[in-house]
């Protein structure tokens, strides 16, 4: 009904209300679980510099574990719900499919995120098993609960999703195939599906265990199943990522690509390409063969390469493009001296592009690659590569469409704007220096799990690394810190913006 829905002054959009709600609820949601999550980071960057090591051997596995769930499972998975259902109803003019089963879908969400934090946190004995959760460590059953309920949220929000796609489609809300950046949600969903249900196939098997109904799993099956879904998982961050790399290059300088053609093949490329990447957490279990190793791992990986290289050079050059016309023309570079930096959501979305591809994309390729594997495999190297990615490249390409959600969605000015301009550089220069800490650390051995990488909680196998490890693990606290003062900041701004922000 025509009451259901605003039309937007500054856009244009037809406005659906309830998912108008439920864009704001997931995003608020998730600006929570991520300030949760950087708190646990600062205590473990804390932990790993050793010259600090701030946290007990239980506290730090606890903080480890919870500091993954809330910034790789919640933070971006809440917003991407916001950003799926703004894809779908607002870029579309349309009404999401149903706003009842958006509510059911983010009950579920929370109540899986409230219950894995409270296990963790009451019983971390049991509890704090990490992100990965390998058999044969078993938690309680209250843990695994948790887990499979968010994950049935989220998927049932990816399918309300793709109801409102075929809603639009059907009453014809839009002119024309879909928008790119929807086509970017849309890539991330159908990546979502695959993973999600590959969750299930690994969470709901280690429940039963948990419980003493199944025989456990045998180890290496694990691995292989779990990593069908806790790479891929990542994998839906980048394609949503880079829909809002697009979206953010037309909201901050009137940027589009410059063949439409070629930036949906590379999402095409995602769908197709892009899980093969989970082999690389393989590569040295005997479980698969070497064929299938170097397959996945040289020529089958570089097409996912080549789609994230396609949009390296698409999303540039929407930008320059539309400097250019702007008469930005003087030498090869005005167009990107005169660029909207005091838009701290342009300078969000070349920091997003530089830490995801050099810091996270680069790495990723090496550490992926069969020969060399080996030689970071386990190490701190490893989570440095997806704090480029996922904590770096996804976390600030969020935090830039924020500044536009919230007077759009939020309708509420930003409070803050002069802090504002400094949030992305100070959060994104943090996470450079963990990344690169962490990557420095990791090429001297340092492991990636490890609470004290010295005397091993008093085990008698006490190692003395080379004194340059020393320095990168200064470097990740260092990180650690700025990231953290960024990661707070903004949350400071959303949530002043949200209290006092004069409304619109």
């Amino acid at each position: 009904m025509a009451e259901d829905f605003r039309t937007c002054p500054v856009t244009g959009f037809k406005v659906h209300l309830p998912a108008e709600k439920l864009i704001k609820v997931n995003a608020v949601t998730a600006v929570v679980a991520l300030l949760v999550g950087a708190i646990m980071a600062l205590l473990v960057a804390l932990t790993r510099w050793e010259t600090v090591h701030l946290l007990r051997p239980m506290d730090y596995y606890k903080f480890v574990t919870l500091h993954g769930w809330n910034m790789l499972g919640f933070w971006i998975i809440f917003f991407e719900v916001a950003v799926l259902y703004f894809a779908g109803a607002v870029m579309l003019n349309s009404r999401l499919a149903s706003p009842k089963l958006g509510w059911v879908a983010y009950a579920l969400m929370l109540i899986g995120a409230l219950g894995t934090n409270i296990t963790v946190l009451t019983n971390p004995a049991k509890n704090a098993i990490m992100f990965t959760s390998y058999v044969p460590l078993k938690a309680t059953p209250g843990y695994y609960l948790s887990v499979i309920l968010f994950a049935v949220g989220a998927l049932i929000a990816v399918f309300n999703f793709l109801a409102t796609l075929y809603i639009a489609r059907k009453e014809k809300t839009y002119k024309g195939s879909l928008p790119l950046v929807v086509f970017g949600a849309l890539t991330a969903a159908i990546i979502a599906v695959s993973t999600l249900l590959f969750g299930a196939a690994a969470l709901v098997p280690t429940l039963l265990w948990s419980m003493g109904i199944a025989p456990t799993w045998d180890a290496l099956t694990y691995r292989i199943v779990f990593w069908a879904f806790g790479h891929p998982s990542q994998q839906i961050n980048v394609a949503a990522m880079i829909a809002i790399w697009y979206l953010l290059a037309y909201l901050t300088v009137g940027g589009t690509t410059i063949s439409e053609k070629f930036s949906r093949l590379a999402f095409l490329f995602y769908i197709l390409f892009i899980n093969i990447a989970s082999a690389h957490h393989l590569l040295v279990d005997p479980g698969v063969s070497s064929a299938w190793k170097i397959w996945n791992t040289s020529y089958a990986m570089y097409l996912a390469v080549l789609a994230s290289m396609m949009h390296a050079f698409a999303v540039p050059a929407a930008i320059e493009v539309a400097q250019r016309k702007k008469g930005l023309n003087r030498g090869l570079f005005e167009w990107l001296w005169k660029a909207p930096w005091k838009n701290p959501s342009f300078s969000a979305l070349v920091l997003s592009i530089i830490v995801f591809g050099f810091l996270g994309g680069i790495s990723g390729v090496i550490q992926g690659t069969e020969q060399l594997n080996i030689r970071f495999h386990n190490t701190l190297a490893v989570p440095g590569h997806f704090h480029g990615t996922v904590a770096g490249g996804t976390t600030l390409a969020f935090m830039g469409i924020t500044y536009y959600v919230l007077p759009l969605i939020f309708r509420r000015e930003i409070v803050g704007k002069s802090l504002a301009v400094y949030q992305p550089w100070i959060f994104g220069i943090g996470i450079a220096l963990v990344s690169i800490g962490m990557q420095g650390a990791g090429l001297y051995g340092v492991p990636r799990r490890h609470a004290d990488i010295t005397s091993f909680g008093g085990s008698g196998f006490a190692f003395e690394y080379d004194p340059t490890a020393y320095f990168w693990l200064a470097v990740l606290g260092i990180g650690g810190m700025l990231a953290f003062l960024g990661a707070l900041l903004f949350a400071l701004i959303a949530v002043a913006t949200l209290i006092k922000g004069r409304r619109l």
